[in-house]
């Protein structure tokens, strides 16, 4: 063989190689519909008692890309607005200070923002712990926040993912809600709990 036909050969199967490699690397798309049966809900304390307050009803369809490749963490692209308006405290005055503290007249909107999974959940029916990273939008402020995850997949194919972690209004540049005076204080502190429900609609 010619030295020139070896060069050739050697470019031919370099560019094969490349190629092949190029197409294991390349991530993979797949959608996660976001069902409307999802609920939000953060729990704090006052210097007297404590309270609960959640958004009952998700009533939006929207949709959760995972790009999935050999490379971790998984990229996710996809958000969940949450009205405060619908925040609940299941008491007026608590209600009423909560999504006044949240600015709700200003800030319509509580945005959750998923980046990112630490990798691709297996999907069955036993709950699997996973970490994350969201980005919360609150009252005109954004914050990058590691959430730990339990995911699981049931009978109906419907993907059940609840997230936890703890937040601060002064993370958001938020004074927490006072009564009478002062003599009523919440904590700086909320506990921040969101169930999402999916079903996976496509691959690509």
């Amino acid at each position: 063989m010619y030295p020139g036909k070896n060069i050739i050969a050697l470019f031919t199967a370099a560019c094969m190689l490349s190629f092949i490699s190029a197409t294991d690397m390349a991530p993979v798309m797949i959608k996660w519909m976001i069902l409307k049966d999802c609920t939000v809900r953060v729990n704090g304390s006052t210097n007297i008692n404590k309270f609960s307050c959640v958004v009952p009803d998700y009533l939006r369809s929207d949709t959760l890309t995972c790009y999935r490749g050999n490379d971790l963490p998984v990229i996710l692209s996809g958000r969940l607005a949450l009205p405060v308006i619908s925040f609940d405290c299941s008491n007026n005055m608590m209600t009423n200070d909560l999504r006044k503290t949240l600015k709700a007249k200003e800030f319509p909107s509580l945005n959750i923002y998923f980046i990112s999974l630490e990798k691709y959940p297996e999907l069955n029916n036993t709950q699997e712990s996973i970490t994350g990273v969201v980005n919360i939008e609150l009252a005109g402020v954004s914050k990058k926040i590691g959430i730990n995850y339990q995911i699981s997949m049931d009978e109906q194919k419907i993907i059940h993912l609840i997230g936890t972690q703890t937040i601060r209004f002064s993370d958001f540049a938020l004074i927490p809600p006072r009564k009478l005076g002062g003599m009523i204080r919440a904590d700086d502190r909320l506990d921040v709990v969101f169930k999402v429900n999916f079903k996976r609609i496509s691959d690509q």
